[in-house]
């Protein structure tokens, strides 16, 4: 097809080609208009595409294979995983003893020793003989500095003269005999101030004295929803025992008083356990406990009933002995101030006071000293380094600590939960004082050491070949002030730190 446009010929698919018409010879001088046709249908460019980098075009071969090759991976031996149970037994480790510290001669806890006022500010040693039942009722904690020295020690501050004189006269020693009474305290302090360490020295002395101790060392194991639990049938609200809680309870108790409780026989009736006999001990009694889980409560049960008795059931007057007095120790008692992690059958959250477990413990706290005639202390500790955020604990330590201070409940200095804040009432009910008692709740605030205490104490770190430095007042008065007036626990981390003499720089 031919199409003519300014003089020029246009055929589809061929070159252009000058009109005859137009004056396009050399002769002229210009040259010849080129002219591009609007459109075309021939192909643009017949060449070959461009090769891509790194690509062949050679054809494959028939029957030519192509092999994957992979670098082989190196075998790596793993270790074996720990047991089960093993890393936790692993950060629950407990030294007691530094085979690398100087031996220090000092004296041990007594009958004598713990109500000497001239042994304040010295360190005591444990007796070896205890360590076994101390340990019994986990009093030690593996954050604490035992594994420093030669063997376990505390220092004699004015809180344990004090709790000495008390153990001493509810056992009904000395002139000022306060047999058969009650001594109900909660324990609080700033972080490392030795909270634990004051249980630790109560439940010495307890010992000592041939008392039953009875320890919940970890309050948050009990509502951390860790242990099993099950409802009481015909209980409105439901009630939740824990038997393996219970039965761990009671192993610590026997095994920690099995001297004192195998010389006392069963005086009441327990018609629901059949293993006893008239001649059973307290330590049979407990045994059915931890041997059976199932029955741990009603068991423990008994064994509360046995140990508060003040008379004999009719017909066992024989072999009936005086009860010794009991220390009953809590430490975090924070957690059992809320709701727990454990759920109830319509997944609502339950109360720790719903636990009987804990119940018990809570009830002896507030209102025990009707039961317990045959004397007792009771020491509940407050945890700052695991403690929860709780409201309604604060206000009742608050409260607890204006009554302590004559600030009457009627006065508006008295401390009151604020509007809107939600506080428990289960909580506050607790440290509310009530007409039946004859004991007074009272709130114990554990300080720092005193400079002559911390004197003292730091003179046993320099004699365990820890600390190498010329300890005098001044030195001792820097060091009180760096720990924050006294706290034992930063006065450990001062003392522990080893410094070494300055080298000659003559060789």
């Amino acid at each position: 097809m031919v199409f003519l446009t300014n003089g020029f010929r246009v055929v589809l698919g061929l070159p252009l080609e000058a009109s005859p018409n137009t004056a396009s010879d050399s002769s002229s001088g210009r040259n010849p208009r080129i002219a591009s046709a609007p459109f075309h249908a021939s192909a643009v460019q017949y060449a070959q595409p461009a090769k891509k980098k790194g690509t062949s075009l050679t054809p494959m071969r028939y029957r030519q294979g192509q092999t994957l090759r992979r670098k082989k991976k190196k075998t790596v031996e793993r270790a074996r995983p720990p047991a089960v149970g093993e890393r936790k037994a692993l950060r629950k480790r407990i030294v007691l003893s530094n085979p690398n510290a100087l031996e220090v001669e000092m004296q041990d806890f007594s009958p004598e020793t713990i109500i000497d006022a001239r042994l304040r500010g010295a360190v005591l040693g444990v007796p070896v003989s205890m360590v076994d039942q101390l340990r019994a009722v986990q009093a030690f904690k593996p954050k604490q500095g035992w594994s420093i020295f030669r063997r376990p020690g505390t220092v004699m501050r004015q809180e344990t003269l004090e709790m000495g004189r008390l153990v001493e006269k509810i056992s009904g020693a000395g002139e000022a005999s306060e047999k058969g009474k009650v001594v109900k305290r909660i324990i609080t302090g700033l972080k490392g101030s030795g909270k634990t360490v004051h249980l630790l020295q109560a439940m010495a002395m307890a010992f000592l004295k041939k008392w039953v101790v009875i320890t919940v060392p970890d309050a948050r194991e009990l509502v951390s929803g860790e242990t099993g639990y099950t409802a009481i049938e015909g209980t409105n609200p439901p009630h939740y025992v824990q038997p393996n809680a219970t039965s761990a309870l009671l192993a610590r108790t026997v095994e920690a008083n099995n001297e004192v409780l195998s010389t006392l026989r069963v005086s009441q009736k327990h018609p629901a356990l059949a293993g006893l006999t008239p001649s059973s001990t307290l330590a049979d009694l407990a045994q059915l406990g931890f041997q059976d889980a199932a029955i741990a409560w009603p068991v423990f049960q008994a064994l509360w009933a046995e140990l508060i008795a003040t008379a004999p059931a009719a017909g066992s007057e024989k072999d009936f002995q005086t009860r010794p007095p009991m220390l009953v120790a809590v430490d975090g008692l924070a957690h059992w101030m809320g709701e727990s992690a454990y759920r109830a059958s319509d997944f609502t959250p339950v109360h720790a006071h719903d636990l009987v477990f804990v119940q018990h413990f809570l009830s002896v706290l507030k209102n025990g000293e009707a039961s317990l005639k045959n004397g007792a202390m009771l020491l509940y500790a407050t945890s700052t380094s695991n403690n929860p955020s709780n409201y309604s604990l604060e206000i009742g330590l608050e409260q607890l600590a204006a009554r302590q201070n004559g600030i009457s409940p009627s006065s508006p200095e008295y401390p009151s939960p604020e509007a809107f804040s939600n506080a428990d009432p289960r909580v506050l009910e607790l440290f509310k004082p009530t007409e039946k008692t004859s004991s007074v709740l009272e709130l114990q605030t554990i300080g720092g050491l005193t400079r002559d205490e911390t004197r003292g104490y730091l003179e046993y770190f320099a004699r365990s070949g820890l600390l190498r430095e010329h300890i005098n007042e001044t030195w001792v008065g820097e060091k009180w002030s760096l720990s924050g007036g006294g706290i034992i626990g930063e006065l450990e981390k001062l003392g522990r730190h080893v410094r070494k003499p300055a080298q000659s720089d003559s060789l």
